[in-house]
């Protein structure tokens, strides 16, 4: 069994989806491995880790309208130390995910053909992400 790790930065660009999938399948070819798992970790709390449509980009639109409106900014928070963003970028990303799992086989990415992988940034600016690929198998 062969381990290998990485954290690669993403500079997100504000409050929208950022496509990483070609980011995360550059780690799995310089890992070597050609049958195994691919974790992928966050670290952050206001920002997510998805895995969703890559076709239609009307889909992440929708999403993102959807939780705008269901955790809104502006309500009335108790934690407001980073602005009036942060507490609802918390909350969304505790009802989205920081982490995934996916399979590698033939060392690639096994995702469907319509799913892409996604940081999603909660913030209304820009940050410096940090995403960990840890990949192991044979």
């Amino acid at each position: 069994m062969t381990h290998y790790q990485q954290a690669v930065k993403v500079k997100t660009s504000g409050k929208a989806l950022h496509k990483v999938t070609s980011k995360v399948a550059d780690v799995v070819a310089d890992s070597g491995i050609q049958t195994g798992l691919c974790t992928l970790f966050l670290r952050h709390t206001s920002a997510s880790l998805i895995i969703q449509e890559n076709a239609d980009p009307d889909v992440l639109t929708d999403l993102s309208n959807f939780l705008s409106r269901l955790v809104p900014e502006g309500d009335r928070y108790i934690h407001s130390t980073e602005g009036p963003d942060d507490m609802p970028a918390h909350i969304r990303t505790v009802l989205t995910h920081t982490s995934e799992q996916i399979p590698i086989a033939n060392g690639r990415l096994v995702l469907g053909t319509w799913q892409g992988i996604y940081i999603w940034e909660h913030r209304q600016h820009s940050h410096v992400r940090e995403l960990v690929v840890h990949v192991m198998g044979e």
